[in-house]
């Protein structure tokens, strides 16, 4: 793990380890490192949850933020990507934290094996993957089952654009948990057959464990899809309504990676009902990003 870029490149074990060491932090069990680090977070496309998550387990793990903005940086004179980076671990960063709209755009940095490069955490590629993410979402759904062979798990929505659902989608197949996807035809890969099967959503919602519900991207759909968008026509077939709500089991979460539009992906009300585990994936994101980091220096 001497980067942290694609949560499927860990091994089951260094997976669970995380896991572990996530939860150990939340309750306290584990004693934070007494280490200090510096850290740039580089974030090229907009976030709230995913940079001050990160922001936040940075401070809980007393490492020293060096602010960088992408969009006052020399990449807007046309320094190269790796030229910054590069920048930055030579004036002593050990750990960079990006995220981009390029797909794979960690892959070529790493690929040059400069001793300059700092440890490099992927916080979202293009719609390519979002570990942190995915690791959060694993926590929240083992701290409610203790497990995830056999489990039902259906992903809805817009499924081409999102990160999120390929990360997920590739490690829960791969832990054991049963994977289905519903959402618009025209957002569904093709290659997601390998992780499930594409269904309607209402299809067996009363033996789902975990609904995990997505945003539509507007910002990455055409304009044409935008214009064309009806809020309401949305909801009624692919959101989560009361009549839906109602027929999901009773130890059943709901989940969604935030952003939330509500009333389109989820009831207004619904988002912080009994069975929502929205706000819980977001706390539990500072103990993932902890964990993560945390684990990238002990490799030194």
């Amino acid at each position: 793990m001497q980067n942290f870029v694609n949560l499927n490149d860990l091994s089951t074990s260094e997976i669970t380890s995380l896991i572990a060491t996530s939860l150990a932090y939340k309750t306290a069990e584990k004693i934070v490192p007494q280490t200090k680090q510096h850290v740039a977070n580089l974030f090229f496309e907009n976030s709230t949850r995913t940079a001050s998550s990160f922001q936040m387990a940075e401070s809980q793990l007393g490492w020293s933020q060096i602010i960088v903005n992408p969009q006052t940086s020399s990449t807007q004179k046309g320094e190269t990507l790796s030229d910054t980076l590069k920048t930055l671990g030579a004036i002593g960063v050990d750990v960079v934290v990006l995220r981009h709209n390029i797909n794979d755009w960690y892959v070529p940095l790493i690929a040059e094996q400069s001793p300059l490069m700092p440890k490099l955490v992927n916080a979202g590629d293009g719609n390519g993957q979002h570990p942190s993410q995915s690791l959060l979402d694993l926590i929240t759904i083992y701290e409610q089952f203790g497990y995830f062979e056999g489990l039902k798990v259906r992903i809805v929505g817009d499924l081409s654009h999102s990160r999120v659902a390929r990360s997920n989608a590739e490690i829960l197949n791969r832990l054991g948990a049963t994977v289905s996807f519903a959402g618009p035809t025209a957002w569904y890969p093709a290659d997601f057959d390998q992780y499930g099967t594409y269904q309607s959503l209402d299809d067996d919602l009363n033996e789902i464990d975990v609904l995990m519900l997505l945003r539509v991207q507007h910002e990455r759909l055409a304009m044409t899809e935008n214009q064309t968008f009806a809020v309401a026509d949305y909801h009624q077939q692919y959101g989560l309504t009361h009549e839906r709500y109602n027929q999901l089991k009773d130890d059943a979460i709901i989940m969604h990676p935030a952003p939330v539009n509500r009333d389109v992906e989820i009831a207004d009300d619904l988002v912080e009902a009994d069975k929502s585990r929205i706000f819980t994936q977001m706390a539990n994101g500072v103990y993932a990003r902890m964990a993560i980091l945390s684990a990238l220096m002990e490799e030194q």
